[in-house]
């Protein structure tokens, strides 16, 4: 077989070559990347998949025997999959729902600023604690948004975070000043959504 003059033979050496040269560059970059720590974490967006993302990272860290923290500031009231996975993990994850539901639920701003600083403290435990390799903050972004707490307070406890514990925060409309000191940032861009199409939620897919 021939392609613009050239047989198979040549063109699996080329592509030999072009690889080989490719490699190289890559491992050079790669041997200057060598600080280790923990990184903060943020899926915003209004695209799906934060949630399904940062849980993700959960099973990875699980994986690598690591414990993990999870705090949800929003969805207490939700049974979702994710959850009865992890909870034949006991032993290497903590869970804590502290949420009361979609604030539209709830429609009581006092219970919701409540349940969100009660959250925040048992997130603040975690992220200090030096034996949690990974704590997901799932939906704190909700919070924040609605100013249920301080972003300063936020930003001052995630400092105070144990220097190889990566900290994971989901929810749409990240504020800009945990952007700032986020050392990873992804935004789910909406593209097409099957609710848009009269489809409601389902076992699997939304929990």
């Amino acid at each position: 077989m021939k392609t613009d003059g050239m047989t198979e033979a040549e063109i699996n050496a080329r592509h030999a070559e072009k690889m080989a040269k490719k490699k190289a560059a890559r491992d050079k970059i790669l041997a200057t990347k060598t600080i280790e720590k923990g990184l903060v974490i943020v899926h915003t967006g209004k695209g799906k998949g934060k949630s399904t993302a940062a849980f993700g990272l959960v099973m990875r860290a699980l994986g690598h025997g690591f414990k993990v923290g999870i705090v949800q500031f929003v969805k207490g009231k939700w049974e979702t999959g994710e959850r009865g996975v992890l909870e034949k993990f006991a032993d290497q994850v903590t869970i804590r729902t502290m949420g009361q539901g979609f604030t539209w639920e709830t429609q009581d701003r006092q219970r919701d600023i409540a349940a969100a600083e009660s959250a925040w403290q048992a997130a603040l435990e975690m992220i200090k604690d030096p034996e949690y390799r990974l704590v997901l903050l799932d939906e704190l972004n909700i919070v924040l948004r609605y100013d249920y707490l301080d972003i300063a307070e936020v930003l001052e406890g995630l400092a105070q975070r144990h220097p190889d514990t990566h900290v994971v925060i989901t929810g749409r409309n990240a504020k800009d000043e945990l952007i700032e000191v986020a050392d990873l940032v992804t935004e789910m861009t909406l593209v097409k959504h099957p609710f848009r199409d009269g489809v409601k939620a389902q076992a699997g897919i939304e929990f």
